[in-house]
């Protein structure tokens, strides 16, 4: 069993109050304060230095009030304000790749979803053995470099936005690779990418049911990258890189997709399997997660990651996306995240989704 996941010690400061929902002031906050207030939620901004002027530019969006803190590694100092304030805490990327799961992990304040799932994303070797015992297909993995027997991708561990991924063609070209941190050397898959957004609720019984709860699916995306994107415009990778000209992954923004109707059901097969794995190895990954993969030509599902938490992905969506306006019009990820906490809350339930 996956619940429950907060123990009543962590629930006490929102226990009898309306909770505020806070963040860091980065990556998807736009959408989760917004979604916040529309479910009627007070909101909180924790920022770096000074709150970030560009929120007044977007009033349904901005928080009602900022905690400031010198760095995101200072965010552990502030539990007690957060605890007064009744904050719930809602993480994304910044709180994977800044603050740590570590030090994320033990932060006496409630957290929305199973805080655990951080510390599985962040190592990428955890990530794999949770989704291949899920039985998921994944592209192969190279322990030792002499065994790569075409192309690659290089990736370290972290949300770091594809910051560090590279391209190699084939064994030749990984000679006089220095690794600067902890990585996986991948098989590079040809196909079309999707970054397909999901949510799971332990506690809806209506919509597409597992075991426990139940998934929805409320958008999908690719992304554009820099440089990749644009520098096949200049000739062949080969030329450019004796030109000293490498390609890169770093993400910049967004591009809303969707799939194929007749390839949906197989979609959801891989998210129903990877959370009722999830359940079964650390209680359960609750609220929005992202499974990242390449559709092969062969019509052959290949995830080569999962974001187990909001994704930016989701920032295309906050009127709702095509998948989630035959849910409820409108439906954002930050609203759903929000409609979660108020029903736990109405239904005595908030320890099946806060840890």
């Amino acid at each position: 069993m996956g619940i429950p996941l907060a123990s009543e010690a962590r629930l006490e400061s929102v226990n009898g109050r309306t909770p505020t929902i806070a963040t860091l002031c980065s990556h998807s906050s736009l959408q989760i304060f917004h979604g916040a207030r529309i479910e009627g939620f007070p909101t909180l901004g924790i920022c770096v230095g000074s709150p970030p002027k560009f929120y007044d530019a977007f009033p349904l969006a901005r928080p009602d009030q900022f905690l400031s803190v010198p760095t995101v590694k200072d965010l552990p100092k502030v539990t007690d304000k957060l605890r007064e304030d009744g904050a719930i805490i809602v993480p994304h990327g910044s709180f994977v790749e800044y603050l740590g799961p570590e030090a994320f992990a033990t932060m006496d304040v409630p957290v929305f979803g199973n805080r655990a799932v951080l510390g599985w994303e962040s190592d990428r070797r955890k990530e794999r053995d949770w989704l291949e015992s899920a039985g998921v297909t994944m592209p192969k993995l190279f322990e030792d470099p002499k065994q790569i027997d075409g192309p690659v991708i290089v990736k370290y561990y972290g949300a770091k936005g594809g910051k560090g991924f590279f391209l190699a063609k084939n064994r030749e070209a990984l000679e006089g690779f220095h690794p600067t941190g902890p990585h996986v050397i991948q098989e590079y898959v040809l196909g079309t990418r999707y970054y397909m957004h999901f949510f799971y609720s332990p506690i809806t019984d209506g919509g597409y049911r597992l075991r426990e709860g139940s998934l929805e699916l409320l958008g999908m995306d690719r992304r554009d990258e820099a440089n990749i994107d644009e520098l096949y415009k200049l000739g062949a990778q080969e030329e450019l890189m004796k030109a000293g000209l490498r390609p890169t992954f770093v993400v910049t923004g967004n591009v809303p997709v969707i799939l194929r109707e007749s390839l949906l059901p197989r979609a959801f097969e891989v998210a129903a399997r990877i959370v009722e794995r999830s359940i079964d190895l650390f209680g359960g990954m609750v609220g929005p997660f992202c499974i990242e993969g390449i559709m092969t030509e062969d019509l052959e599902f290949k995830v080569f990651e999962i974001s187990t938490r909001i994704v930016a992905g989701t920032n295309l969506f906050i009127s709702g996306s095509p998948y989630s306006d035959l849910i409820e019009p409108g439906l954002s990820t930050g609203r759903r995240i929000a409609r979660e906490i108020k029903r736990g809350r109405a239904e005595g339930r908030l320890a099946e989704v806060l840890s």
